[in-house]
């Protein structure tokens, strides 16, 4: 073999070398869980932990017009635990509910048009003020919105919590024309590290969740 043809292979054999070593994976990974003898369990995110940092505040929930009807979350509901190790906190959930975005700042527990969604960025202590600024510039993509006057609210994860209750109309249903009204109780809540939390628990009007929503929120603890 000639000078040449033998500059030729190590020439071949680098670009090979260089091309296999730029490759590059990614995996994701989702909470969720059998639920197998006591009533409460735990799940868990194995995700980074980290949080958003800036950006507008979370919009409003909206309830699908052709979702099945739903109906009370039953007494004898079981509940799980979500350990979100990306978001940092941990929250009870009922057992059998859609979780989406675990392992990210924005997730979604969903049954229907029972909808809860917490969303975690940095940002300052929330005050009335605030939560009430950012509903009224989320009316601007959602004009069916209307909420009441935001309160402090003292929760077991944050004393200086936030409160607020607005409504939202779906769209127009295709067949009945008939539209679902969703009532959300939205908590702001901070955490450490400049860390703020919004949750989100919708149901549809005239659906009881009271308690298991007040259950669901006196749960979410920060980690």
């Amino acid at each position: 073999m000639n000078k040449l043809s033998v500059l030729g292979v190590v020439l071949a054999s680098s670009i090979v070398v260089v091309g296999c070593g730029s490759s590059s994976s990614s995996s994701s990974s989702a909470a969720g869980g059998a639920s197998t003898g006591a009533p409460t369990k735990t799940t868990s995110s194995t995700s980074p932990s980290t949080t958003a940092t800036g950006g507008s505040a979370p919009g409003a929930l909206s309830a699908e017009a052709q979702s099945a009807a739903t109906g009370d979350i039953p007494d004898s509901q079981v509940f799980l635990v979500l350990n979100n190790a990306h978001g940092g906190y941990s929250l009870k959930y009922p057992e059998g509910w859609t979780i989406q975005g675990s392992g990210s700042d924005k997730l979604t527990i969903s049954d229907r048009n029972n909808l809860v969604r917490v969303v975690v960025a940095r940002g300052p202590a929330p005050s009335p003020a605030s939560v009430g600024a950012a509903l009224i510039a989320v009316k601007s993509s959602s004009p069916t919105l209307t909420f009441t006057a935001p309160q402090k609210f003292a929760l077991p994860a944050s004393s200086g919590a936030v409160k607020a209750v607005y409504t939202t109309e779906s769209a127009p249903n295709p067949v009945t024309g008939k539209r679902v009204k969703l009532v959300v109780d939205r908590y702001v809540l901070q955490g450490s590290g400049g860390r703020v939390a919004t949750v989100d628990l919708g149901t549809p009007a005239g659906v009881d969740n009271v308690d298991a929503y007040r259950m669901m929120i006196q749960s979410f603890t920060w980690r």
